[in-house]
Parts: C-alpha cells; sequence; structure tokens
C-alpha cells in the first residue's frame, strides 16, 4: 500500500497562482446588463 503524502498547506495568494485583476466585477456587470436588455428586446419584439 502505498504511504500517504502529507497535506499542504498554502495560503490563498499561493494557491491562486495566477493575478486576479479588479476587473472582473465589471465584466460580470456589464454582461449581465448586456443579457437583461438582450432579453428585454426579444420580449418586447
Amino acid at each position: 500500500m502505498a504511504k500517504p503524502e502529507p497535506p499542504i498547506h498554502l495560503d490563498g495568494e499561493s494557491a491562486r497562482a495566477g493575478a486576479t485583476p479588479h476587473m472582473t466585477r465589471y465584466i460580470l456587470g456589464a454582461s449581465l446588463a448586456l443579457v437583461i436588455i438582450a432579453y428585454a428586446i426579444i420580449l418586447w419584439a
């Protein structure tokens, strides 16, 4: 039977291994607004 590996504990920044720019919230908001507008246009067309 294989010997179990010890758990690796990393902080949040190391575990993420990448940049997380704050643009994501703006892109998410703009996308949501565009979807709502598209559905409104489809609904009233």
